[in-house]
Order: structure tokens, then C-alpha cells, then sequence
């Protein structure tokens, strides 16, 4: 099974700011989600945790597990460019991401969900046929976009749907005999 794990909570979620790579480590409050889902999760074992290379995902991942993480930077968060740390109601959105034309540097959200799927994949290549218990420590992007992966992409494209609030996470079966197919963002079994 895969647990995907969002983030306990930083100073930036509490201010309602965009972050992304210029995130901030766990509040108190973000230390005490990741603890609660610790005690949530106590009775899996888990056989790998991987993780974003952000500290406060980091964190989540240790605090929960209490094993070795595995940083895997296609698991990074979206680059919100200049669009970073500022207020969410002043962003001007192009769908679900900062509009390019706006803000520089904002990463291609085709780029960003063929490199989350690539991790899927490559995942589901080397553990899907084996029963085990893995932890990815993420955001709300790469929650949701690994939810989009098992469910496929929304007819609106908006791949947050799936994402997990702070100190939460989805369940999701990896491999079950199955082999999935992406072409346009659509899954085929």
C-alpha cells in the first residue's frame, strides 16, 4: 500500500501564502499533526519512506516513520516562481497554478505531473509486485498529483482535487497486478 502524506502545517499555511520552494520547516502546530499521525499510523510497518527534498516534508516523513528517508527530487514542489510565499488571494491564477506571463519562473505544470508520474511509475516497476508499506511525504501538488496518477486527470485538469489537507493522507493500492497506460492524461488498464 501507498500512504501519501501532505505536510503538517508551516508558518506560511497558517498566513494563507503560497509555498513552495521557499517553504519554511514545521510549526508547532505542523509537529504536532506529523505526531498525531504517527500515533494514527503506528500499527503499519512501512518498508521505504521517500520524500520531497523540502525540509518540512522531511520532517513530516521522520516524524511519523521514525525510519530512513529516501529524498527523491522528483517529488519536489511545484516551483511557484516569484508567485512564492506571497498571499494566495492576491495570486492571479492560470487554473490551479500562478500564471506564467505574471510571475517568472513558474514551472510547467505538464513538466511537473510527467515527473511526479515518472517516480510513480518507476515505484510501481520496482515494488508493485511485492507486498509492502510505503510512506511518500509531499505537498498538496504531489498529493494530489499522485492522486491523479491512480484516479487519472480531471476533465477540468485540476489535479488538486485529490490532494490531502496538512498532516493527512490518501491511501492508494500500487501494482495489483495491473498495468497502467497514461496517454492524454487519461488512464487506461
Amino acid at each position: 500500500m501507498i500512504y501519501v502524506v501532505r505536510h503538517g502545517q508551516t508558518d506560511l499555511n497558517k498566513e494563507g501564502r503560497m509555498q513552495g520552494r521557499l517553504g519554511l520547516p514545521l510549526n508547532v502546530y505542523g509537529i504536532e499533526q506529523a505526531e498525531l499521525l504517527r500515533d494514527e499510523l503506528q500499527n503499519i510497518k512501512f518498508d521505504y519512506v521517500f520524500s520531497s527534498p523540502q525540509e518540512r516534508a522531511i520532517q513530516t516523513a521522520k516524524l511519523v516513520t521514525g525510519i530512513k528517508v529516501i529524498i527523491d527530487t522528483r517529488l519536489d514542489v511545484f516551483d511557484l516562481g516569484e508567485a512564492d510565499r506571497l498571499k494566495k488571494a492576491e495570486v492571479k491564477m492560470d487554473g490551479v497554478v500562478p500564471d506564467s506571463s505574471v510571475y517568472k519562473s513558474v514551472e510547467d505544470i505538464h513538466s511537473y505531473i510527467k515527473r511526479v508520474f515518472l517516480f510513480m511509475k518507476e515505484l510501481e516497476a520496482d515494488y508493485g509486485k511485492r507486498q509492502l508499506n510505503i510512506l511518500i511525504s509531499g505537498h498538496k501538488c504531489t498529493t494530489g498529483c499522485i492522486g491523479a496518477y491512480f484516479e487519472g486527470i480531471p476533465k477540468d485538469k485540476n489535479i488538486l482535487r485529490f490532494s490531502s489537507n496538512n498532516g493527512k493522507y490518501k491511501v492508494y493500492n500500487l501494482g495489483k497486478n495491473e498495468v497502467r497506460r497514461w496517454s492524454n492524461g487519461t488512464k487506461n488498464t
